[in-house]
């Protein structure tokens, strides 16, 4: 390790990746972080300084809420000044979720934020965390001129890192567990590091990051099917206290054009509540107007998620409305990129 190299820290949250087999009894365990040199020695070869800071619980991914995104952003924020990059270890079930959320939370990133994880834990012999962790640190430390390459929050699994808002789990069994189906990868992993620089966000390194703690998650996501019912719609829309709803709609942004739901969806909207509407399509975009099934929905002002993912647009839902911004405002906020997260 040569003096002026890049400081990471490794903030452990809790997920398999943190897992270490123990032989005698065959059970899982959480190792101890401190100890990460002695489980993969192959970090010593690393260009970089390494520190550790772990929660004092480890989170299951199942478990993960927005409480913990604000003491992950908490950690950032106290070491901002101390580190050249960050490597969160997550669960990979709600690590989308929660990456989005960071995205949103981190106003004026300019220092790579990299999530991964892993389907197998550390000490597995077919493990795939080693080689998450180990790319992950190494994207983390690149640099060019003594500048950060990533300024972003960025999710890196099985050879490739994704803008985190971006990403989808897609896959419960296989490596290859995540998707960004919208925007291409930001780096591929292979004999070289290949970043796709023209696919990176550039921030103005002169803003001081602003790190949002407040998220709103009185909101409400409900999934369009075939059948739903009256009675259905009317109960979710009726209950007291949400401040916020996303309607998960069949491909383009369509849906039913019952005359109950029309008119539940109006009397939701009078109260002032916000309407976020995302495809429930893996890829594509939301085009409101393009049918005749969803025209009723651009005419009453329904928000246009576009080509958001669902996990991003439930954290920058929680992340705007945390904000109060004024009513009238929010329609044009919510549509526009804050972090790349959607197309223009």
């Amino acid at each position: 390790m040569a003096k002026g190299d890049p400081k990471i820290l490794l903030i452990y949250t809790g997920g398999t990746i943190g897992m270490i087999k123990d032989f005698k009894t065959g059970s899982l365990r959480n190792f101890n972080f401190d100890d990460l040199l002695k489980h993969i020695p192959e970090l010593r070869l690393l260009d970089c300084e390494i520190d550790t800071h772990s929660f004092d619980t480890p989170i299951d991914s199942s478990n993960m809420r927005p409480k913990y995104w604000s003491d992950i952003a908490l950690v950032i924020k106290n070491k901002y000044q101390l580190f050249d990059g960050f490597v969160i270890l997550h669960g990979s079930d709600t690590m989308s979720y929660t990456a989005s959320a960071l995205s949103f939370m981190l106003e004026n990133l300019c220092k790579p934020v990299i999530f991964t994880g892993s389907q197998l834990p550390i000490g597995d012999l077919r493990t795939d965390a080693k080689e998450n962790l180990i790319t992950s640190i190494q994207l983390a430390s690149l640099h060019n001129e003594g500048v950060p390459v990533v300024k972003e929050v960025g999710l890196y699994f099985e050879y490739k890192l994704y803008r985190a808002n971006r990403t989808t789990k897609i896959n419960a069994e296989h490596f290859e567990a995540f998707a960004s189906l919208n925007y291409p990868p930001l780096a591929e992993s292979g004999v070289h590091l290949d970043v796709n620089k023209g696919a990176l966000l550039h921030p103005k390194k002169e803003k001081e990051l602003i790190v949002h703690l407040e998220l709103e998650d009185d909101i409400l996501l409900v999934k369009m099917f075939p059948g739903i019912t009256e009675k259905t719609i009317n109960h979710f829309f009726s209950l007291k206290g949400t401040k916020g709803v996303i309607l998960e709609t069949y491909g383009s942004g369509n849906l039913t054009t019952e005359p109950w739901f029309i008119k539940a969806l109006q009397e939701l909207m009078d109260k002032g509540i916000p309407v976020v509407n995302v495809t429930q399509c893996s890829g594509g975009s939301v085009a409101m107007g393009h049918y005749e099934t969803s025209v009723a929905l651009k005419e009453m002002g329904v928000i246009s998620g576009k080509d958001i993912t669902t996990e991003a647009a439930i954290a920058k839902l929680m992340y705007l409305l945390g904000r109060n911004d004024s009513k009238e405002d929010f329609k044009n906020i919510f549509e526009c990129p804050l972090r790349g997260e959607m197309n223009v």
